[in-house]
Formats: structure tokens, C-alpha cells, sequence
């Protein structure tokens, strides 16, 4: 909005404040601005002091948030950073979450460049020490296309920039080799790169994308940055003066706490320095960086000429003053413990230190009130624009005064749909306003309406401006956050992830279709015949072993069952697995037989078709607050299209937690309502029940939609009020549990029922809620994610929509697996309070809880703390819930009951005792449980220190660690996740056929009885046998990983047609390199399958010197087409005639590939006369 920018630039308070700045005149001080008007200021400054960059300081990471969000609007010449604090102390074991690195690198890196930038931190973020910036300018390597350099020293320099080696690049600061290629991501780049060697020269750069692994644009230099702050090399000499000041601590805890503290102290230390001079990355690392440099510095010294900007200094000041305090006392508390050394100090700045050094800078305060200052000071006057909460009349009585005193109003709107909107309503009112995307200049008199994600509106008297946002217009605050822009998509099309979570690795369980469940022991290249070819390894029961080809690949599996227990393998060559097979097909088809004959009868009834939508449809779906997802959007229109068909709805609305089901069911019942039709609610729980009210009724506000709530904490006379209200139609929509279900329960006209999370309820519920459904519309919600594969097995017997994607900008839940420690939780404890939050303490044993209790009291004594688990008293323990959602407590100590249906937003920090005993998926759904609002969430899944882990329990602790949707925790929680869905949709007694087949044959399995039953088995030419032995496999040299081996072999099995296979050979090349002779006689061998294919050619057989094709019996070649293809290969093909026609090729003195040519060219040919024979 550079309007508004330039109209204040052009204003005499600015033109005093830049006098004032030239001349020495600061701190200055500006005060009367609060909101957005604030961010509107410092942008105009920002582009008033040109070309310096300008470092702006807040009270905590939040208002940092709120202000850089702000200022993005307005600056636009020069870049909006955010240097967030790292929220974890030096000497922590405990990875800092990769979103805040990423943030600070962006910020230093860009520094150290001389890009202008304007920095928002806070200013804790400033208190810690950083390398020089001399030290980190040095740590970039520039790498040119077309430049030479030695691929070795790369690789070397890499890791000293704290690069992760890894088999394929998916996150920043990885880098993985493949032969000639290197792939490199930067932690600032949007998209890692791709670097193609030749020897010592680079052939080519280009940018990829990590979701598909394929090549986008081409680069011709690319830069390469550290991949953390500090990534200072080996440490030869420095590990000895560490360990020196560590033998002297030593001494010290030894008096004070005893020879085994002593002990602790330098064993810990031993090992960190032998770490730092092996240069192996460690999380605690830089509690030793003042060690590496002799003077560290703080982010004003990588801005040595900028300006500096204070907001609410004296704010900053108090709190500088408790910070330094604290931190005293918390660095002393850890040197008597022997948890650091005593140069630990210097990791941080003091406030006296960082006042000295903030003197070198100009500097601007920003105050709410006006203060006593040294310096110059103006004041500018400024209003808030009033609320009118959705009442349009009073908007335009007040936007039309304002333009009668020449005023220029702005409208600002979070999405670009809605300002059009708001611009055409207003208009169709009577109110001229224009929707301009980018308003280049605003003239007196003249309302426009605009996109952009502004906390505030604001009003400038002096100036005549006025902005408005939703928050005054309709009361919703922007709920939205800064997140790193990610490469887009040509096409706009989804991207499909390439690694499956099925990926196959050493000791998995597998399902070989035909032989039963055996064990993976991984892939051998065998010589057999001369001929080279890979296999994959599976063991069964005894010493049996089965080695099956890779082009037979796709009848490999792997096994996931419906629980942990790992299955039992079973014997090469018996029949035992045939008998199992067959009794899972027969249940399978009985259950395919069951939802056919169901999803049949609902055809065959006639429902109500609800009408189409009406204008204030679409009135109330524009009023959402957040941009919907394309899923919810193609969710909302199958959910329309149902409703408004004359077949009563049955579908189910699969979503993960906060992924926006709520509004889909929202606007269905509006839908309804709109209609003349009831609308029930049905949820398991009383809590629930109430969140569902708080959030129906403050989407409904302002229409009259009467909404009530039905269960037992309605009081006898309320319920009979409600009930009456359902009989006689007064009440629209009603929200409850099971009580809905009573038989005095009658409603008017119902003509929606929703229903949420319908596994948790009963049986006898099931039953009525059977009933229902053949005459009434249901949308029913699970937050249980569904396999795709299921999804696919049911289409068109069951009904589902699917949300996949989750909403744009949502917090990222700050994830530390760490070692039990109580300063760790009472640290927690105290932040999530002081804000007014309160905290999930999951602790997972009945037997322990109250002494758990006592001890946390200890820790917190001013905490209020309520405990709940599944043994308490059902209604005792809704009681708890509900008070612990009222804000009574601060902390609700419990076991995992708080794993679903949980949704209270303003908790937002959790901890979990022996988190290393709990499955992936109950730690995935716990953490679900909070970063519910906009606020920035933490999640502690702590684990005892005295306690040997086992192997299992520290993978998955490292998978929660890495727990992005990069990880492989996330796919393998999503996993297990999605087979207790299947559980839900299918039944329980479907539980254990899962378990004997395992998931995905189940999955195909049912997928062939459906289609079987609706008469749908597609009759596919059968695949040509080939047996030419020639090498056609994919060497280790080219590819030595071999999960992505096996990748490629799926894709090559995969291909349908010779498009595709030309795409693969592209895409293989673009990842691996120049595809060498044994891979590209693969993909020869993929498009000779695809021709013979096509040519009704059942098998190629190599036989000495000729290759034997045979046709499908009965096949009759015509005359003409013999006669060419003998002339134009010139007695090298043989025809021989009969009913199962035969063509025998001369192979006489030919090479794999020459070969393989040769047999393409000729079935080239033959398809080119064949379709051309049928063309005539």
C-alpha cells in the first residue's frame, strides 16, 4: 500500500523526524501510534533512509509476529525479516526448531550481503551472542555454472557448513551425491538446487523441487550459506582449553557436590570435545562458541550503518531488567550443578553492554504515550475508527461523513475474493467504492477496498486517512502468520510426494501376494548366465529365502498390520497361505456384498433436495475468516451436491485436527436452515458438545438461527424447553450427545444430521443412528485420517471427501524431545502461564498421578492444577474437563484421555512423562491437542535420563524430533494412524483379517470384490513375458541407495505407456545423471513391453542366436504386412503361421542394446502397418 506510505512521507512531522535524525537529535521519540498505524510509520521511515537497513526491536516474539506481519503491507522496496529469539538455551540437548533458524540465517545472511533489509526482533533474540561478522561473511560459497571445482572439496566444505549428508534432499541444510549430481538446500533458498558435474567442471545448476525430486528452472550461480549460526570446524586446540577450565569446574563440584558430580561433569565435556574436533554436529554445541573467537558479536554489529527502532522502550527496559536477573540466578543454579562451564556467560549480551553498543546507531522511539526524552520528539495524532460489529447501515452513514470531509477510506480484506466483494456490496448499497489490488495513489473523497492481511484498521486525522479492517467492520481479528514462501507449481496440479511411507528398508515385514508374509533382508545384484539383475531378499519361516525378480516387484508389499505385534512368518511352499488368503477374500467380499446392498437401498429412497444456494449463502460463507483450502472447497460442493440431490446424503468427512471439517458441517447446516430444515448435531461427549456451540454461535451471529445444546448439564426444565422447541420448529440447529437419540426426542422437520467422530459411540447409538440415516441427509466427521488405498477400494459403495491440505499460515508447534529435567518444566510451565495459557500434562499412570501432582505443586506451588483419567467418574470427570475449558485450572494433569476431542485453544504447551513408551500415533495425536489458535505452541515429550532406551523408542523419539511433514515419523505416525481409521469405517471384525494379510493386500483385495460385484472387472491385455538376458538393471555405482532403487523399478513396472517411459528416462536422468547402459537397456526393455503389448505379442524368448515372439492364439497377421517387414529387414525375420502365430527375429553377433534396438524398431513397424492395416 504504497499510497498510504507516501501520503505520511509527505507529512511535516516526518520531515522534523529525519531533520532531527541528520542532526544528532536521538533517541528521537514518536509517540501516539498503537496498531497498524505504527507499522504504517516505520515503513515510511524505512523508505525515508535510504539505502540503510533498519533493525526494529519489540517486546517478545509475538509483537514481533504481529509488526512484521503489519509492515509486509506497507514496505515495498526492501525486505520484511523476522530474527525470531531461539527459545532454547546453548547448552540444551534439544534441536531449535528449523523454522526460527531458517528465520535468523535469512536475516544474517542478508546482512552480511548488504541487502536492505528491515529486521523485526525481539529483544531477546539480541541478548545472545552471535559469531563475528567477519567470521560468518567468510562461511559462503559461491558455485557457478559452466566454473570448475573439485566435487571432493565440496563435499568437505559442506559439512563444515553444518550440511547433513542424507540419501536424498527433502529439508534445509541437507546435501546428497549421486555419482555426478549433488543436490544442495540452502536454509534460504525457497527451493534446493541441483549441480551436475562432468569430472571437476559443472555442467549445469538448476533448482529442483524436494516434494517430486524433479528439475525446475535453470540457475547460473547459486550461493551457498552456512547451514547453522555457528559452524565453526575442528577444534584442536580450543578442546584442550575447554577440557582445562572443565578440570578446574571440576575441582569445584567435587567439594561442593561430591566426586560422582564431578565426574558427570567431565565425562559430558569429554565427549562434546571430542565431537568438536571430529567436527561432528551435536545438539548443545554452542554453549562452547566464545570459546572459538576471541570477541563475539550481537545483530547490531551486522548492521553497522542502519537505523535503529525501539518499540515501547520503557516496556523493554523492565523487562531487560527481570531478564538479567533471572538469568543470573539460572546460570548460577547450572554451574553448581556442573550442568556448564564458566564461559557459558559470554553466550550472552548484557543490557548495559547492548545499550553501549546501540549508541553507534540512530535510534527512533516508539511510544504509545509521550515520555521525557533527550532527544527530539513529535507527536502524531491519531484514532481508533470505532466497531460495527457486521451492522452495514451504521458503516455507510460513517464512510459517507468521512468522504463528505474529503477523507480517502480504505477497506482492507484478508483475501482478494472478498475485497471484490465488499466493493460490489457496498456499491449495490449506494457507497462508490473501486477493489484495487495495489493502490498506487489514493485520491481525497474516494473509498477503495483491498487485499491484505492487516491486524488493524486506523484513523489519521491530520492526514484524512482512514483505514478498516474485518476487526472493525465485522469484529474478527486477522488470525493469520508469516510463513516461508515455497516454490509454486506450474501447473497448479498436487504434487505427489516421490518417497512413499511404504518405503521398504532392511528388516521390514513384506507380503509376497502369492507366498505369505516374510521379512525383507534387502536387494542383491546376482550374475546368472552372464546376464546381471537385482533381486529383493525375503526370508520365511526356517532358513528359507525367496529372491524375487524386481520386475516383479509390485507383488511385494509392505506389511502393515493393525497393531504393533509383529506377525508370524510363514513356510515357502506350504498351503497354509492360500487357506488364509481365501478366507480373507470370502469376508471381504461378504463386507463389499453388505455396503453395496446398503449404498443400493439409499438409491432407491426418496430424500429431501434441498434447494440451491441462496444470496445469504453466500453472504455467510464470504464471512469465513480464513482462505479456504482447495480440499475444503471440493469438499463443501460434494457436501451441496449430495444435499441438493433427491437421494438422502451419506458421506463421511474425513479431515486431520484443525483442517477445517467444522466449517464444512457449519455450511451444510446453513444450507439446511435456509431450507426450512432442523439440523442435529451429534457428538460423544458433553465437552465437545459445548465447543461445538461456542463455535456455531459465533458463526451464526447475526442471523436468526435459533441454536441450543442438549445434554445432561441442561437442567430438567431447559431440556423440556429445547424439546418443545425441536417438536414445534422454533429451534434450528441443536447440538448434543447421545441424549438426541432419547425417544422423547421429536423433531419438526430434521433434515440434517451431523455427525462427529461416530466410532466413539455405542453400539445401541449405532443402531438408532442406522435407522435414521435411510431417510434423513448425514455428513458424518472423523479426524482419523483414511488410507488413500481405502478410498479407492470404496468408491462408489461409501461416499467420502477428504481434506488433505492443511490451512495456509498456521503456527508450527515447536517440538523438543528432551531427557526429564524439572527446571526444563517448570521453565514451561511458567512461560505458558505467564501468558496466559495453560498446559496438558500428560502422565500416563493412574497409580503415580497424585505424587506426580504433589511434586509439580512443588515446582509451580501458585499452579492450579486438576487431574483426569479414564477411572474417575464419568460425570465427575466431564465436570473437570469442563471447569479446566472455563479457565479454572492452569494445568490438567492426565493420562492420554485428552488423545481426541479435545480442542481448547487456549492451551497451548504440553508435556509428556515416558513419552518413549507411547506409539507414534498417540504421541502425533497428543501434540495435536495444542497450537489450536494463533499462538505459537510447544510440545515436551520427555523421556527418564536413568533409563537405557531400546532401539524402537529412539527412533521414535528422533521421529517426533523431525516430526515436519519431511520426516519419516510423520508418514509412519500417519500410517498407523490411518489403519485404526480403516478400523473405523470397515468394523472391528475386520481387525483381525487386516492383521493376517496385512493392510495394503487387504485394501486390494476388496477393491477386487467391489468391482467384482457391480460387474466392473476390466479385462486388461495381459503383460508380455520377456526373457531376453540382457543387462537391464540399476547398478549400485549409478544409484546406492536402495529404497530409491526399488523406486525406480516400481516406476518402470508402473509405466503404461512409451510417454511415459520417455518421461521417466527423463526424470532419472535429471536426478542420477547420464544414465548408464544397464539402465537405459531397462527402460529399452519398459518400451518393448509396452509395444508387444500393444501388438498382442504374449512373450520374447532368447534363444542362442534368434529371439522367439509369440501372439496371442488365434491371431491372424495379414499377408501384406508379413511381406513388408520381411523386405524391409531383410532375412532377419522369421513368420511362421498356425494358432499361436510366431515371429522369430536374427540376433546373430548383436550387443544388449543393439539388440534391444533392433527388437523396438521391428515392433515399431509392425504397430505403424498394424494400425494402419486397421485404418483402411
Amino acid at each position: 500500500m504504497r499510497a498510504i506510505t507516501a501520503i505520511i512521507e509527505d507529512t511535516k512531522e516526518m520531515r522534523q523526524l529525519l531533520a532531527g535524525l541528520r542532526n544528532g537529535a536521538y533517541p528521537y521519540q514518536v509517540s501516539g501510534l498503537s496498531g497498524a498505524d505504527k507499522a504504517a510509520y516505520i515503513a515510511a521511515l524505512f523508505n525515508k533512509t535510504l539505502p540503510r537497513p533498519l533493525l526494529l526491536l519489540t517486546l517478545g516474539n509475538r509483537r514481533a509476529q504481529d509488526l512484521a506481519l503489519d509492515l509486509e503491507v506497507f514496505v515495498d522496496n526492501g525486505r520484511v525479516c523476522l530474527f525470531p529469539d531461539v527459545e532454547v538455551l546453548p547448552h540444551e540437548e534439544v534441536a531449535a526448531p528449523l523454522e526460527i533458524m531458517v528465520s535468523r540465517l535469512e536475516v544474517l545472511e542478508g546482512l552480511a550481503r548488504g541487502e536492505r533489509l528491515l529486521v523485526v526482533a525481539p529483544i531477546d533474540a539480541l541478548m545472545r551472542a552471535l559469531p563475528p561478522v567477519e567470521a560468518f561473511r567468510e562461511r559462503f560459497l559461491t558455485i557457478e555454472a559452466g566454473a570448475r571445482s573439485d566435487l571432493e572439496e565440496l563435499l568437505a566444505a559442506l559439512i563444515d557448513l553444518g550440511y547433513e549428508r542424507v540419501s536424498m534432499v527433502e529439508g534445509p541444510g541437507q546435501f546428497a551425491r549421486r555419482g555426478g549430481i549433488l543436490d544442495i538446500y540452502p536454509p534460504t533458498r525457497t527451493e534446493p538446487v541441483r549441480c551436475e558435474f562432468f569430472g571437476d567442471e559443472i555442467l549445469s545448476l538448476r533448482a529442483f523441487d524436494p516434494v517430486t525430486q524433479r528439475s525446475m528452472a535453470g540457475l547460473e550461480e547459486v550461493q551457498v550459506g552456512p547451514a547453522r549460526e555457528f559452524t565453526a570446524g575442528t577444534a584442536e586446540q580450543i578442546g584442550d582449553e575447554i577440557l582445562a577450565i572443565a578440570a578446574g569446574q571440576a575441582d569445584r563440584i567435587a567439594a561442593l557436590k561430591g566426586e560422582k558430580a564431578a565426574q558427570e561433569l567431565l565425562e559430558r565435556v569429554r565427549g562434546h570435545v571430542e565431537k568438536l574436533r571430529e567436527g561432528v554436529k551435536f545438539y548443545g554445541k554452542d554453549q562452547y562458541l566464545p570459546h572459538f573467537y576471541p570477541k563475539l558479536a550481537t545483530l547490531l554489529d551486522y548492521l553497522p550503518e542502519g537505523l535503529l527502532v525501539i518499540d515501547e522502550p520503557e516496556r523493554i527496559r523492565e523487562h531487560l531488567q527481570v531478564w538479567e536477573r533471572e538469568l543470573g540466578e539460572q546460570i548460577a543454579s547450572l554451574l553448581e550443578k556442573g550442568a556448564v562451564l564458566p564461559s557459558y556467560n559470554a553466550n550472552f549480551v548484557s543490557p548495559d553492554e547492548l545499550a553501549q553498543r546501540a549508541k553507534a546507531h540512530p535510534q527512533v522511539a516508539f511510544t504509545t504515550l509521550p515520555r521525557k526524552t533527550k532527544g527530539g520528539a513529535i507527536t502524531v495524532q491519531t484514532r481508533a475508527p470505532g466497531a460495527f460489529h457486521g451492522k452495514m447501515k451504521y458503516l455507510l452513514r460513517e464512510v459517507e461523513k468521512w468522504r463528505a470531509q474529503n477523507y480517502r477510506v480504505v477497506f482492507v480484506m484478508p483475501t482478494a475474493d472478498r475485497a471484490k466483494k465488499l466493493a460490489q456490496s457496498l456499491t449495490s448499497e449506494g457507497l462508490p467504492v473501486a477493489y484495487n489490488p495495489l493502490i498506487g495513489q489514493l485520491s481525497p473523497g474516494v473509498a477503495v477496498s483491498t487485499r491484505a492481511l492487516l491486524s488493524c484498521g486506523f484513523e489519521l486525522p491530520s492526514l484524512k486517512l482512514v483505514v478498516l479492517t474485518e476487526e472493525e467492520m465485522f469484529g474478527r481479528r486477522r488470525k493469520a502468520v508469516r510463513t516461508r514462501t515455497q516454490h509454486q507449481v506450474e501447473d497448479g496440479a498436487k504434487r505427489v510426494r516421490l518417497t512413499h511411507y511404504a518405503d521398504l528398508q532392511r528388516g521390514d515385514y513384506v507380503v509376497h501376494v502369492n507366498h505369505g508374509i516374510g521379512r525383507y533382508l534387502g536387494m542383491e545384484t546376482l550374475e546368472i548366465g552372464g546376464v546381471h539383475k537385482d533381486y529383493l531378499v525375503v526370508q520365511y519361516a526356517g532358513e528359507d529365502k525367496l529372491y524375487v525378480p524386481v520386475d516383479q516387484v509390485d507383488l511385494l508389499q509392505k506389511y502393515i498390520g493393525a497393531d504393533d505385534k509383529p506377525p508370524r512368518l510363514y513356510k515357502l511352499g506350504s498351503s497354509e497361505w492360500a487357506r488364509v488368503k481365501k478366507r480373507v477374500k470370502e469376508s471381504v467380499q461378504e463386507l463389499a456384498k453388505d455396503l453395496l446392498e446398503l449404498y443400493a437401498a439409499r438409491e432407491a429412497i426418496e430424500g429431501h433436495a434441498f434447494a440451491p444456494d441462496t444470496p445469504w449463502q453466500e453472504e455467510f460463507e464470504a464471512a469465513f475468516m480464513y482462505e479456504e483450502t482447495p480440499d475444503q472447497v471440493r469438499a463443501v460442493e460434494e457436501v451441496k451436491r449430495d444435499m441438493e440431490s433427491p437421494r438422502p446424503m451419506d458421506r463421511l468427512l474425513c479431515g486431520d485436527v484443525g483442517y477445517g471439517k467444522t466449517e464444512v458441517a457449519i455450511r451444510a447446516a446453513f444450507k439446511a436452515v435456509m431450507d426450512g430444515k432442523q439440523v442435529a448435531v451429534l457428538v460423544p461427549t458433553t465437552i465437545l458438545a459445548q465447543q461445538h456451540e461456542r463455535t456455531f454461535k459465533e458463526r451464526f451471529e447475526g442471523y436468526p438461527i435459533r441454536i441450543e445444546t442438549l445434554s445432561r448439564f441442561e437442567s430438567r426444565a431447559e431440556q423440556r424447553e429445547i424439546s418443545k422447541g425441536l417438536a414445534d420448529g422454533t429451534v434450528d440447529i441443536v447440538i448434543g450427545t447421545h441424549r438426541l437419540l432419547s425417544s422423547d426426542i421429536v423433531f419438526k422437520s430434521l433434515g440434517l444430521m451431523i455427525i462427529d467422530e461416530e466410532q466413539r459411540f455405542g453400539v445401541v447409538q449405532k443402531e438408532k443412528l442406522k435407522a435414521m440415516r435411510k431417510n434423513i441427509d448425514v455428513l458424518t466427521l472423523t479426524a482419523t485420517p483414511i488410507p488413500r488405498t481405502l478410498h479407492m477400494s470404496l468408491v462408489g459403495v461409501r461416499d467420502m471427501s477428504i481434506i488433505e491440505t492443511p490451512p495456509e499460515g498456521r503456527y508450527p508447534i515447536r517440538t523438543y524431545v528432551v531427557e526429564y529435567n524439572d527446571e526444563i518444566i517448570r521453565e514451561a510451565i511458567l512461560r505458558e502461564l505467564d501468558r496466559g495459557g495453560q498446559v496438558y500434562f500428560v502422565y500416563n499412570q493412574i497409580r503415580g498421578i497424585d505424587k506426580m501432582k504433589s511434586h509439580l505443586l512443588e515446582l509451580v506451588p501458585h499452579a492450579r492444577i486438576v487431574t483426569a483419567h479414564g477411572q474417575m467418574d464419568e460425570r465427575h470427570l466431564e465436570q473437570v474437563m469442563l471447569d479446566f475449558l472455563a479457565g479454572e485450572y492452569d494445568i490438567l494433569l492426565c493420562t492420554t484421555i485428552i488423545e481426541t476431542g479435545m480442542d481448547i485453544g487456549n492451551v497451548n504447551t504440553l508435556i509428556v512423562c515416558d513419552a518413549d513408551r507411547m506409539g507414534l500415533a498417540q504421541m502425533y495425536q497428543l501434540r495435536g491437542r495444542v497450537g489450536r489458535s494463533n499462538r505459537v505452541a510447544y510440545a515436551y515429550f520427555t523421556y527418564r535420563g536413568d533409563k537405557i532406551l531400546t532401539e524402537d523408542a529412539e527412533k521414535r523419539l528422533q521421529a517426533i524430533r523431525e516430526f515436519t511433514e519431511l520426516g519419516s515419523g510423520f508418514k509412519l505416525a500417519m500410517r498407523d494412524l490411518e489403519i485404526r481409521g480403516a478400523g473405523n469405517i470397515l468394523g472391528s471384525e475386520q481387525h483381525g483379517f487386516i492383521a493376517s494379510v496385512g493392510f495394503e493386500l487387504y485394501c486390494r483385495l476388496l477393491e477386487e470384490s467391489v468391482k467384482q460385484l457391480k460387474g466392473e472387472v476390466v479385462q486388461e491385455l495381459p503383460q508380455p513375458v520377456m526373457d531376453l538376458n540382457v543387462d537391464a538393471y540399476v547398478p549400485d555405482e549409478y544409484v546406492d541407495d536402495s529404497r530409491q532403487k526399488v523406486e525406480i523399478y516400481k516406476k518402470v513396472i508402473a509405466v503404461k505407456d512409451l510417454a511415459g517411459v520417455d518421461a521417466l528416462a527423463r526424470e532419472v536422468a535429471d536426478r542420477f545423471g547420464p544414465i548408464p547402459e544397464p539402465v537405459e537397456n531397462l527402460l529399452q526393455a519398459a518400451r518393448l513391453k509396452i509395444l508387444a503389448r500393444d501388438v498382442g505379442i504374449t512373450s520374447l524368448t532368447r534363444e542362442k542366436d534368434s529371439v522367439l515372439l509369440k501372439f496371442v492364439p488365434g491371431l491372424v497377421l495379414p499377408w501384406d504386412l508379413m511381406t513388408f517387414l520381411a523386405r524391409k529387414y531383410r532375412g532377419r525375420l522369421l513368420f511362421q503361421k498356425g494358432r499361436i502365430p510366431q515371429l522369430r527375429v536374427n540376433a546373430r553377433e548383436q550387443s544388449d542394446p543393439a539388440l534391444l534396438g533392433l527388437l523396438s524398431d521391428v515392433l515399431s513397424d509392425l504397430n505403424a502397418a498394424w494400425e494402419q492395416a486397421s485404418g483402411q
